[in-house]
């Protein structure tokens, strides 16, 4: 981990703002869950989650899950194997789809998420001559997935096309999930369906996906114990009726503790009896989950620390045009003055891809990359993002 000196060099060499993900603790991550959890339990990693971390992952996890044609194109860029991917999504492109199979692009397993997926791919599979191997996506209540009696018939179809195999169910009900119980009773439901495919339908569902939400905590004075959380729910896997392979699909669990957020006080003035402090970022670039910052303190911390002055209560406003941009409030600081710098922790998920970044036009966030051995590694510079909300009156 880094220390406040390495952060406060960073932030003078690069300028903030900008994001750092760190490798080391990436690595401890995985390393914990896996320890944490059955031996014979994979993990897939959600892209969604953090795409510049993706290439790092090659080997820590067994599988990544795409889910846009843009996710696609940064994986084939970055060479990951398409064995390993898990092709997903609510909307799959036909076009895009259709380009795949046509290049003979060898991807790892595709899931259905309606029976008009399934028709797109089986369609595309048959006419390609492309062996594939599905998972069909069982819904739990939202526009996500097929319902029981529509996933039993896709089951049925796919018998007729020696071109598909359907490996198995995914599913995936929410996140930030802290409740063993709601856990046990969605792999109960899960398990009694793979039951009632194989007693009914004579089908064996071979691997369970399963995305059981990892809770990520955020804000201090949240209080939680990861480790019986974990060991209460490999246990409850234990008891599943069920002999399937299981892959877990996480994104937030794996990606957070790895990322440090930094950005620098640029004004500070005192309005109706309130420090306010203006920051060069702000919520485009930071996004905690369940954007709660106004409510509650995120772990950070002001460099350099100071060990003279008064402490006072700041606002940390960010450099947005608009009162909802609030990091955080009522925020105790020593002597806090215009260049000192703010470090958000736990910002490795979401914050890079999740944030209004075109709002205002501001300046996309550099965004560096520290390996194990403390090497920095620019993974992208600051980008003006004006042109991209400039119209364009030339033919």
């Amino acid at each position: 981990m880094m220390t406040d000196e390495q952060m406060m060099a960073l932030a003078q060499t690069y300028q903030t703002p900008m994001h750092i993900f760190d490798m080391a603790i990436l690595k401890k991550r995985v390393a914990f869950l896996k320890s944490h959890l059955p031996e014979e339990v994979s993990l897939c990693y959600a892209v969604k989650a953090n795409t510049f971390i993706i290439k790092e992952l090659c080997g820590q996890v067994e599988r990544f899950e795409v889910c846009s044609p843009g996710e696609l194109a940064i994986c084939r860029r970055l060479q990951i194997p398409m064995r390993q991917v898990v092709l997903s999504g609510v909307y799959k492109t036909p076009a895009v789809m259709e380009a795949l199979f046509r290049d003979g692009v060898d991807i790892g397993i595709f899931t259905a998420e309606s029976m008009e997926q399934y028709l797109l791919l089986a369609g595309l599979a048959e006419r390609y001559t492309m062996k594939i191997r599905l998972l069909l996506r069982l819904t739990s209540g939202n526009q996500f997935g097929m319902d029981e009696n529509v996933l039993i018939q896709t089951i049925r179809m796919s018998r007729s096309n020696e071109w598909v195999e359907v490996e198995g169910i995914q599913f995936f009900s929410g996140t930030q999930k802290t409740s063993v119980k709601k856990l046990r009773r969605e792999l109960t439901y899960v398990d009694a369906f793979i039951q009632r495919l194989e007693t009914e339908e004579g089908f064996r569902v071979k691997e369970l996906e399963f995305g059981p939400g990892l809770p990520v905590f955020y804000f201090q004075g949240d209080d939680f114990d990861e480790v019986s959380f974990l060991a209460e729910f490999s246990e409850m896997l234990s008891e599943m009726t069920s002999q399937v392979k299981l892959t877990f699909e996480l994104g937030r669990s794996i990606a957070a503790s790895c990322g440090t957020y930094m950005t620098s006080v640029v004004d500070a003035k005192v309005n109706k009896k309130q420090n306010y402090a203006i920051v060069d970022g702000g919520i485009h670039q930071l996004v905690y989950y369940g954007q709660s910052m106004a409510m509650k303190h995120p772990y950070c911390h002001v460099l350099p620390e100071k060990q003279e002055g008064e402490t006072m209560d700041w606002n940390l406003f960010g450099s947005l045009c608009t009162v909802n941009d609030i990091l955080v409030k009522q925020m105790p600081v020593r002597n806090l003055t215009v260049g000192d710098v703010i470090v958000f922790e736990n910002t490795g998920a979401y914050s890079t891809t999740e944030g209004i970044a075109l709002f205002l036009s501001r300046d996309l966030p550099k965004i560096l990359l520290r390996k194990e051995d403390g090497e920095i590694h620019v993974l992208r510079d600051s980008i003006d993002t004006d042109l991209l909300n400039t119209p364009n009156y030339h033919e």
